[in-house]
C-alpha cells in the first residue's frame, strides 16, 4: 500500500510546504540545493526522459495498483482522523509522461478537510517520481485549491522522488520543489524498524524522517514495509498526529 502523499505543512495547515541514487541519477546545480543543516545538501534530482518510465507502479516499498483502496484512522491534536487512499484507473500526461492518478481523502471529527489528487510515475529502475498534486481544503462548506496545488514544469515547479528503488540507510532525497509552496525532503533512518498497526506487525519496515523548510521544527516519521507500502506516520516534532494502515481492498 501506499499513503499519499501529503505534505508536512498540508497535513497542518491550508497551504502545503511539501537524492536519488547517485549512481543512476543526475543532479540540478547548486543553486536549487537546500542545506539540511548537519552539512549536507539535498539537490533537485533531474527527472529521466519520458522513454525511460513504465506503465506499471510496483516499487516494492510504494507499490500503487490501480483500484486499491487503503484505510488509515488516527488522530489529530486529540481528534480522530481517518484517511482513505485510492489508486485510481486514471492517469494524466505531465512533461510527456504517463502519471498513476490517487485520490486521497481526509477526515477529522468526522467532517472533510482535505482532497487531493497525487500524481506518480515510476522510472526503469524504480524509482517513484512525485509529479505534482491537485488538492483542496474544505472551508465553510465547500472546497477551494490549496495554495500547495503544483504541477511538475509549470511556474517553476520540479517533480521530486517519493521513494527510491533501493533506499539506504542515510539517503537524502528531495520529494518535491515548488518554491515557497511545496519543498519536502526525506532520510533514510533504519530498514529494519518494528511496526505493530492494526493492519499487522512487521519486524522489518523502512522508517524515514521527512520535513520541510517551509514549516521548522515540524518532523514526521513514516513507516514502509516491503509488498505493502507506507503503513504507519507519526509526527514526531511540532505537533500532534499519527495514522495506521487499518485494511486494503480491490
Amino acid at each position: 500500500m501506499l499513503q499519499a502523499h501529503r505534505g508536512i505543512c498540508e497535513t497542518r495547515c491550508t497551504t502545503t510546504t511539501h537524492q536519488a541514487h547517485t549512481s543512476t541519477l543526475s543532479f540540478a546545480t547548486r543553486d536549487a540545493s537546500a542545506w539540511t543543516g548537519t552539512n549536507q545538501v539535498v539537490p533537485i534530482p533531474v527527472l529521466p526522459p519520458p522513454g525511460d518510465f513504465v506503465t506499471r507502479i510496483d516499487n516494492k516499498y510504494f507499490p500503487l495498483r490501480p483500484g486499491t483502496t487503503f484505510l488509515y484512522r488516527g488522530t489529530q491534536d486529540g481528534k480522530a482522523r481517518r484517511v482513505s487512499v485510492f489508486v485510481t484507473h486514471k492517469t494524466k500526461n505531465i512533461l510527456g509522461i504517463r502519471a498513476t492518478v490517487v485520490l486521497d481523502q481526509v477526515l477529522v471529527g468526522a467532517k472533510p478537510e482535505e482532497k487531493t489528487f497525487d500524481w506518480y510515475a515510476q522510472d526503469k529502475r524504480g524509482n517513484v517520481w512525485y509529479l505534482g498534486e491537485a488538492s483542496s481544503d474544505f472551508v465553510k462548506g465547500k472546497w477551494v485549491r490549496s495554495d500547495g496545488s503544483w504541477e511538475a514544469g509549470v511556474k517553476g515547479a520540479k517533480p521530486g522522488i517519493v521513494m527510491k528503488a533501493n533506499p539506504s540507510v542515510g539517503n537524502l532525497y528531495r520529494q518535491e520543489y515548488y518554491p515557497g509552496h511545496a519543498e519536502d525532503m526525506a532520510k533514510v533512518l533504519s530498514r529494519n524498524t518494528p511496526v505493530s498497526i492494526p493492519y499487522g506487525s512487521f519486524e522489518r519496515a523502512l522508517e524515514t524522517s521527512e520535513w520541510t523548510p517551509l514549516e521548522r521544527g515540524v518532523v514526521e516519521h513514516k513507516y514502509y514495509v516491503r509488498g505493502v507500502g507506507n503503513v504507519r506516520t507519526i509526527m514526531v516534532k511540532g505537533g500532534s498526529e499519527e495514522e495506521r494502515l487499518v485494511s486494503i481492498t480491490r
